[in-house]
């Protein structure tokens, strides 16, 4: 039987990956229970392979191999880079934010009691104000809506491959064949034979043009002289 890794396995209810929920629910930015004493030990990042507690830098080495992410802050809010989530869900529908020149995505919803004036999207779980192409303001509230809507996935669709078309021959046949073609004239051309004699005693080469000298010598016509009376 094959395992399949929890990085691609869907929950139960085909709500994402069995690590996206313990993820949402993670504590981030907090002083590592292990590493708590060390430099530097805040949590901010996470294991998804073991979906366990938040980890710090000193913790990785013993994830060697496994897939961390690593979450951010802004706003007081935990974030995301695009780059590093969309490896292992689909995120479209969730508004998309652009950070220190990182486009990133918001974990859990953000509610805003008064939405802004002439906003016209709003998220349809916490109703944050949001653009026109988007439903959702963040990773939790689209896991909120997949529930109800069964359109809505966060498996990865994997990309069609491009076949040949019948009756067109690929590039690097039609390459080959110009390089045979190129190869079998050439040996016609080396095989030619070396050197010809000609009707006057020299020796001409068929890789260079010869020199012809001529021997002729004609004679320069004189001044007309004048017929007498």
């Amino acid at each position: 039987m094959v395992m399949m890794s929890p990085m691609f396995r869907l929950g139960n209810e085909d709500t994402g990956p069995p690590w996206l929920r313990p993820l949402l629910k993670a504590s981030f930015f907090v002083p590592c229970q292990v590493h708590g004493d060390s430099n530097k030990s805040e949590c901010n990042l996470y294991c998804l392979d073991c979906m366990g507690n938040a980890l710090c830098s000193y913790c990785l080495p013993g994830h060697k191999d496994h897939h961390v992410v690593q979450i951010r802050r802004s706003s007081y809010h935990n974030v995301i880079r695009v780059s590093e989530v969309s490896k292992f869900i689909d995120i479209s529908c969730i508004q998309t934010y652009i950070i220190n020149s990182a486009k990133i995505v918001f974990l859990n919803e953000r509610p805003q009691p008064r939405p802004g004036k002439g906003v016209s999207k709003a998220c349809e779980i916490c109703s944050r104000s949001l653009l026109d192409s988007f439903r959702f303001c963040s990773i939790g509230c689209k896991l909120e809506g997949v529930r109800t809507d069964p359109e809505l996935t966060f498996a990865l669709h994997p990309k069609p491959r491009r076949e040949p078309m019948h009756g067109f021959e690929s590039d690097e046949s039609s390459t080959g064949r110009k390089l045979r073609k190129t190869s079998g004239t050439s040996r016609r051309i080396t095989q030619l034979p070396a050197a010809k004699w000609g009707n006057e005693g020299r020796s001409t080469s068929s890789g260079t043009p010869p020199i012809v000298i001529s021997y002729r010598t004609s004679r320069r016509k004189g001044v007309p002289h004048r017929a007498p009376f």
